[in-house]
């Protein structure tokens, strides 16, 4: 039975020749699937999975036009017609389940990562080694083609229509903003010749595809770079573009290579909306709202508003594959939320790795991790309830395992009940959320305040057991280092007295986030207000923005506190962090002036306050409290020794097995791999 409560995501939306079945788009992401053809029955069974889901359009991955619009190495192309067999396994995945798919051609222009790169103007972007070659009068008129051959290839191959890529910076960015576009003809100078390349494509697609077929077009709307475009530029380009032929109009905000934060956790929810609602005003074609949308009420809200005609979310539909069911039949507290963690899809894009998602190893991996009914259900005990032990706990349940999850504290979550205090990650809030609705739904027996021994679980006669119990703070081993003033990470983010005056060491994941925690004052777990966030930033606040870029200054607030932080390594701090999100916390830390260190001995805690080693000389610390972020020792006493026997047998997974730098990607995909074996 459909619920009210959502009414604006679920109506369909009537395109004249078409009809798209709800309001829910998932927008484009590059998986790694998309550059092999023989990857391309698991890409089908990845798409397939979402239509299913309920997912009314699906965009996918960049496909390229021909070999200069590369963005790795002999990627995705459609441009011969023997490209054409592999998409329509994807396209007919699609279609069985009512939903319909448009082929995302995106050619990267200066951002690829291969020797051929060309752009509006030879100017080298700041991600990619290579310098492009300016594209000639000629060059340019070849590549329209390309993008119309490519389309109707497209076409050919089943797709219901093609997204055009006009944002985040990628070829036809660079033509429509001043930010790359240096040229002097008839491609250059004011707006209107700068959109002419993007707006001759859209034509020529038309013509050839003819009035039945979507043409999408991802707009920036706020290009968040030096020189980049104003809205009313913006504007011009939308209401040029719906002249053309644009059936749809999707939102882009910001360049890869611009320095504000757009998709990491730490943005709040929806926070581009209102850009998308003021070009709204100025087209009567559908817009696509995009950006931080991950949960029905804000979805709803949007819609409910009039900002948009319909909500994108890519990582959303990574992370929980039946968003849309779910929200259908009011099961929103079983959806499995985006935290916006980018670990496991971009982190892996931009490192060449096949994308998936840190709270659902499933996605892009569906053929491969398949949780099937057991045949003979055992009894399974796992014991530890952070991440690691609740994904196993729960996939086993769900497979018909009777499942009891014993854990010592009060409340599962393990060491996301550290992270979610963090500020911009309140959104980890929602994992513990969804896994203790999972343990529940699938009935394992959990055991909170348990401290159980391996005598116990034998005496229980368990088949299998799991360890998973995690680990403790590794302790500073110096002298004074058990004075009152040195804390663990985990102390401080329970909430433990912290001076005005601290030294954290170890920068890794923890320290940074520790770091980060102690420059504000203490807070509620919410979410930093979008004015707030905005003017931290330096995002200009006024939807209809004459700023260069939708850009202003960012006004700092002065921390709370003096904070060192210090590491061993002689490398920069930070270097360790995610590909995709590492900058915003380095950032975050320099513009607060923490004083970072690197190269350093530690000596010896005072009531003066910490001695260290640098550069060959020691020198004091003035600090209060010390906090102790120097990684963690595994738990794992209750796993037996390779000589010991026993009635069950015993298996090790997460922080138990490994205690590097905390890992959840490694910890939930480990339990259910795990589970889904047994």
């Amino acid at each position: 039975m459909t619920t009210t409560s959502y009414a604006n995501i679920l109506k369909p939306l009537h395109l004249g020749f078409t009809t798209i079945k709800n309001r829910v788009v998932m927008g484009s992401m590059h998986t790694g699937l998309e550059d092999r053809f023989y990857n391309y029955p698991k890409l089908a069974a990845y798409f397939g999975e979402r239509a299913k889901g309920g997912v009314g359009l699906i965009i996918t991955g960049g496909i390229s036009p021909n070999r200069q619009g590369w963005l790795l190495p002999a990627g995705g192309t459609m441009n011969t017609l023997g490209d054409i067999a592999p998409h329509r396994l994807v396209t007919h995945a699609v279609h069985k389940h009512g939903a319909k798919i448009l082929m995302q051609i995106l050619h990267a222009g200066r951002y690829g990562y291969q020797p051929f790169v060309v752009s509006a103007s030879p100017i080298k972007s700041p991600i990619s080694p290579f310098k492009p070659r300016q594209l000639s009068d000629k060059q340019i008129l070849d590549t329209i083609d390309d993008y119309v051959h490519c389309a109707s290839l497209a076409k050919k191959a089943g797709y219901d229509g093609v997204e055009i890529m006009g944002s985040e910076g990628y070829l036809l960015n660079q033509f429509l903003s001043r930010h790359v576009n240096q040229r002097t003809d008839r491609w250059g100078g004011d707006i209107e010749n700068r959109m002419r390349f993007a707006v001759e494509i859209v034509k020529a697609i038309r013509e050839k595809a003819g009035e039945k077929f979507i043409i999408c077009f991802r707009l920036s709307m706020l290009d968040l770079v030096h020189d980049g475009n104003t809205m009313n530029e913006v504007i011009t380009v939308a209401k040029a573009l719906e002249q053309a032929g644009v059936t749809l109009l999707n939102t882009g905000i910001g360049w890869h290579e611009a320095r504000i934060p757009t998709i990491v956790t730490s943005v709040p929810r929806a926070a581009f909306a209102d850009y998308t609602a003021e070009v709204k005003k100025h087209v009567s074609i559908p817009v696509i709202a995009s950006n931080r949308i991950n949960m029905p009420d804000t979805a709803e809200a949007i819609l409910a508003a009039g900002k948009a005609d319909m909500v994108q979310m890519a990582r959303p539909l990574l992370a929980d594959a039946f968003w849309v069911n779910k929200t259908a039949t009011n099961r929103i507290d079983e959806i499995n939320t985006c935290i916006a963690c980018n670990q496991a899809c971009l982190d892996h894009t931009f490192k060449n790795q096949r994308a998936t998602c840190l709270v659902n190893p499933r996605a892009a991996f569906e053929t491969e991790l398949v949780y099937l009914k057991a045949a003979k259900p055992k009894r399974i005990a796992v014991v530890g309830g952070g991440v690691a032990g609740m994904s196993a706990a729960t996939v086993a349940a769900s497979r018909g395992h009777h499942v009891t999850l014993f854990e010592a504290s009060s409340d599962v979550g393990g060491q996301f009940n550290l992270a979610k205090v963090v500020p911009g990650k309140e959104e980890f809030h929602e994992t513990i959320r969804y896994f203790k609705v999972q343990i529940e739904k699938t009935g394992v027996e959990l055991r909170l305040n348990t401290q159980v021994n391996r005598e116990q679980l034998e005496r229980e006669g368990f088949d299998e057991v799991i360890v998973a119990t995690g680990v403790v703070p590794r302790a500073l081993k110096i002298e004074g280092s058990d004075a009152p003033q040195v804390l663990s990470y985990a102390e401080v983010l329970r909430g433990a007295p912290v001076g005005d005056r601290v030294a954290v060491i170890g920068a890794g994941g923890i320290g940074f986030d520790v770091s980060e925690f102690l420059l504000k004052p203490p807070h509620q777990p919410q979410p930093q207000p979008l004015a707030d966030w905005q003017r931290e930033w330096g995002v200009d606040p006024n939807p209809n923005y004459v700023s260069e870029g939708g850009s202003q200054p960012a006004h700092i607030e002065p921390p709370v506190r003096e904070i060192y932080l210090l590491q061993r390594k002689t490398t920069p701090l930070g270097a360790g962090l995610g590909k995709t999100s590492g900058w915003v916390h380095r950032a975050q830390l320099k513009k607060h002036q923490v004083r970072m260190l690197r190269g350093v001995q530690y000596k010896t805690v005072t009531d003066e306050g910490l001695w260290i080693e640098l550069a060959g000389h020691d020198q004091l610390l003035r600090v209060d409290t010390v906090v102790v972020c120097a990684g963690q020792e595994s738990v794992k006493d209750i796993m037996p020794q390779a000589a010991e026997k026993t009635l069950a047998n015993y298996h090790i997974i997460g922080g138990a097995k490994l205690a590097a730098e905390l890992d959840a990607k490694r910890a939930i995909r480990e339990g259910a791999e795990l589970a889904a074996r047994l």
